[in-house]
């Protein structure tokens, strides 16, 4: 189970680049989470990816020399998600149609996300020489936080906030 867990029910076994397989996935799960619960649900359920991500990712890595392992995408799937929280947000807000998921936002928020992950810029890059599994989730966790800063501004220079 803490495998399933952290490679996101095996999607890091997926080549090349496990690390891209695992944040695509995690959009359409932001999306149907969205559109079940709205951003609630979205953050709850980060939150809870973030604490189970970590506690499976401790797990796997026990007693390994590579604390890191690249089919480990858990984190990608907490990072992803708190990229697409301005998205979300907004919709919520607004009161939008749930299920509504516009592309501009998402694809914004896939491709910051994946830049930030893989450029690692400081502090994401401090968070992956942690070699603890909360370093694990941790650089995913700024990079989304990275990228969510740069949708949020996207988005308001589009909307003309």
């Amino acid at each position: 189970m803490n495998r399933a867990i952290a490679t996101l029910c095996y999607i890091g076994l997926l080549r090349p680049g496990p690390g891209t397989w695992g944040s695509l996935a995690a959009v359409p799960m932001a999306w149907i989470l969205h559109g079940l619960g709205g951003f609630l649900l979205l953050a709850f359920a980060t939150v809870l990816a973030f604490f189970l991500g970590w506690w499976a990712t401790a797990q796997v890595t026990r007693g390994q020399t590579d604390h890191d392992p690249s089919e480990i995408v858990i984190d990608e799937l907490v990072g992803q998600w708190i990229a697409l929280w301005p998205l979300s947000a907004g919709l919520w807000a607004m009161g939008s149609d749930p299920w509504m998921f516009p592309w501009p936002g998402w694809a914004g928020a896939f491709l910051f996300f994946r830049a930030f992950d893989i450029w690692k810029p400081w502090p994401v890059s401090w968070a992956d020489r942690q070699e603890t599994p909360l370093g694990v989730m941790l650089d995913d966790v700024i990079a989304g936080l990275m990228a969510a800063l740069v949708v949020s501004v996207s988005a308001a220079m589009a909307h003309g906030i």
